[in-house]
């Protein structure tokens, strides 16, 4: 099939200029400023600007064995309808992927119902060190490891196995950073101070600046001293940027970082109206901490947008502290609440793309995927920048039918997002009739 994309504002590669697309089957043909030659299809994007299709380099699906929260299918729609083309999967699912065969079943459940491309990533434990090394660097994401209790048992906290994974691993291998003795001390303090009744609040405080920045430091030790290919999750402190070099360009860095989009629109000031529909982990922190991590983000000390969405259900996010899951639904608000800072020109629109669609391919050395060039996929979106709409529940696509952006009015929409040159959402409506594709690495 041959489809043309005519007068559309291209955003790629740090540049901004209007030109014709032509996408031959699953690949863009070619980019020139102007294309005339008969197509099956034509899709007149004047006024409208063009960008690779957003690569979420980690959300939960909850699929398999907590799809009550959500699933693949549900979520990769949502992911589709906010302009998220590929997403990148963690393991602790039930059963978590802690086996190549466990892995496998998630990629076959994908494959049959997935509207987004997708890979997951292999989990480590204390215990399953000679099923990790089997990990396929070409077909995989890469290694998980939870150094925060965030997932109960997936916590590693065994030092010996920590090192003979950084040593011996030729995967990258992604980290959540959070120490868990600091956090059951401060925990601790609270369920003395307030029993039961611990405010939200508080959750900053429990899941410290001191319990992020212990974590990551050691993290960074371990990739430092093993020449190990290491990216840390969701930096929540300022304190942490020391940690992180801007002196390198991105393709020969070894220790990379990642910032989510709750730790840049949200602070403690937001716990008061939004309670538990912002806590997350690493806990949403000080006004100062969100903007010293946009700032980092602009100065390339921080290399990636993501989103850790992360669904529970509304009954299960309406109970006590202790008894709240942290995590929330975001992937089809991610790009839309991203682009605000553009309107607001608090970040470039080239800038953010390099963090949102470049940034992920290159750290993940994802195959052909993140770029607007002949010869890629068509992983395109185009987006409306002045078309204002408000988020509400008759609009959210999640499963677990809430959002901690519900009510707020947003200035862009997402027109058209295509996935391997098939047109899987246009003006919101869905095309489910091809599935996405199992992304592929250049290891």
């Amino acid at each position: 099939m041959l489809i043309l994309i005519k007068n559309a504002k291209i955003v790629n590669e740090g540049v901004i200029c209007k030109s014709d697309l032509l996408i031959r089957n699953q690949h863009i043909e070619k980019i020139e400023t102007c294309i005339d030659q008969k197509v099956d299809k034509i899709i007149n994007a004047e006024g409208l600007y063009l960008i690779p299709g957003v690569i979420d380099d980690q959300v939960h699906f909850r699929e398999p064995g907590l799809t009550h929260k959500a699933n693949i299918y549900t979520e990769s729609k949502a992911a589709i309808a906010g302009g998220t083309t590929s997403f990148m999967e963690m393991p602790n699912t039930k059963p978590q992927a802690l086996t190549q065969d466990l892995l496998e079943d998630k990629f076959k459940i994908a494959s049959k119902t997935s509207l987004a491309n997708y890979t997951f990533f292999m989990g480590v434990s204390n215990d399953n060190i000679s099923e990790v090394l089997k990990t396929n660097p070409k077909k995989v994401g890469g290694l998980k490891i939870f150094m925060g209790s965030s997932t109960g048992n997936m916590l590693v906290d065994n030092k010996d196995v920590l090192e003979t994974i950084f040593s011996k691993s030729k995967m990258l291998i992604a980290v959540h950073c959070e120490d868990e003795n600091t956090i059951s001390k401060n925990l601790e303090k609270a369920v003395i101070k307030y029993g039961e009744n611990i405010p939200i609040s508080e959750h900053p405080i429990i899941r410290s600046e001191a319990a992020c920045y212990k974590s990551s430091s050691f993290a960074v030790k371990l990739a430092k001293k093993h020449n190990t290919r290491l990216h840390v999750f969701h930096l929540s402190t300022e304190k942490e940027l020391v940690l992180f070099n801007n002196n390198i360009p991105l393709k020969k860095k070894k220790i990379t970082a990642e910032v989510c989009v709750h730790h840049l629109c949200f602070d403690k000031s937001n716990y008061d109206k939004k309670g538990a529909y912002i806590k997350w982990n690493p806990a949403i922190k000080k006004n100062s901490d969100k903007k010293a991590l946009l700032k980092a983000l602009i100065e390339d000390k921080i290399d990636v947008i993501a989103t850790d969405h992360a669904p529970h259900t509304l009954k299960e996010k309406n109970n006590n502290y202790l008894n709240t899951p942290s995590g929330g639904p975001l992937v089809q608000h991610g790009l839309i609440a991203m682009l605000e800072f553009v309107k607001k020109k608090k970040i470039s629109f080239e800038k953010l793309i390099e963090k949102m669609c470049h940034n992920p391919a290159i750290c993940f050395n994802i195959k052909k995927r993140g770029f607007i060039r002949a010869g890629y996929y068509a992983d395109l979106v185009l987006v409306d920048i002045d078309s204002p709409w408000v988020v509400a529940k008759e609009n959210i696509l999640y499963k677990c039918k809430w959002s901690p952006f519900e009510g707020e009015k947003f200035s862009s929409q997402i027109k058209y997002t295509i996935v391997n040159g098939h047109i899987a959402y246009q003006n919101g409506k869905f095309d489910e009739s091809k599935k996405g594709q199992r992304l592929l690495f250049e290891r």
